[in-house]
């Protein structure tokens, strides 16, 4: 980490394992680019625990961190697994609901619930997604834009820091946004047919996409629309 307590600071924040899967590729990422220094800003690593609620005290506890050594949050970047995805995929939008399909790592499973009591509907991310997808392809890695991050705790802390740093002022000048990534190998090994990318491709892509949302302020007008 940097000795300069008020350097700018990336806030990266990956979830622990879930689902009985003993790692999960968004917490080797993000601990694998702690300390790392992009365009300034020193990268700080945080392991969210895949429990709805904690989640967010959670996050809220290292922004307090961050923001009470008065060091500069120029961006926050949640990453989670998605199992199944063949590529690194930017998050569009994060909707007010929890519908989970299973329970988190504490039993709860809340079902059609909301994330913000009376919050809005759903927020964009603030990120250059299309840029950051544009720029991790011409590194040789897949990537896309995906319009939908789930009804998990994935969402939750998406739609969560959505709102704080649309309703903080002290979060004004911050930018967030999350990303999916796919299996890791030894994920994929027990699940015939089921796509992966290697760790060290995966921690390159979001070097990419984190100097990308660092330097690119207005995103690029090209299309990542889907049918379906």
């Amino acid at each position: 980490m940097t000795s300069d307590a008020k350097a700018p600071r990336v806030l990266l924040a990956g979830f622990e394992p879930f689902e009985n899967d003993p790692v999960n590729p968004a917490w080797e990422i993000a601990r694998a680019l702690d300390g790392w220094t992009c365009e300034g800003a020193s990268v700080h690593a945080l392991q969210l625990p895949c429990v709805f609620g904690r989640a967010i005290d959670t996050l809220d506890a290292a922004l307090a961190d961050i923001l009470g050594g008065q060091a500069p949050l120029p961006l926050v970047l949640c990453v989670g697994a998605a199992g199944g995805r063949t590529e690194i995929s930017m998050e569009r939008a994060a909707l007010n609901v929890d519908d989970a399909r299973i329970p988190d790592n504490a039993g709860h499973q809340p079902i059609d619930v909301e994330v913000v009591a009376g919050g809005p509907a759903a927020y964009f991310s603030s990120l250059p997604i299309k840029a950051m997808v544009r720029d991790v392809r011409a590194a040789g890695l897949p990537a896309a834009v995906s319009n939908s991050a789930g009804t998990f705790v994935c969402n939750h802390i998406f739609y969560a820091l959505m709102h704080r740093l649309a309703t903080q002022p002290v979060l004004a000048r911050t930018r967030g946004g999350f990303v999916h990534v796919p299996y890791l190998p030894e994920q994929a090994a027990s699940r015939p047919g089921v796509a992966s990318m290697a760790l060290a491709a995966q921690v390159e892509a979001l070097r990419v996409a984190i100097r990308t949302a660092l330097t690119v302020r207005e995103d690029v007008r090209e299309t990542a629309g889907r049918l379906h």
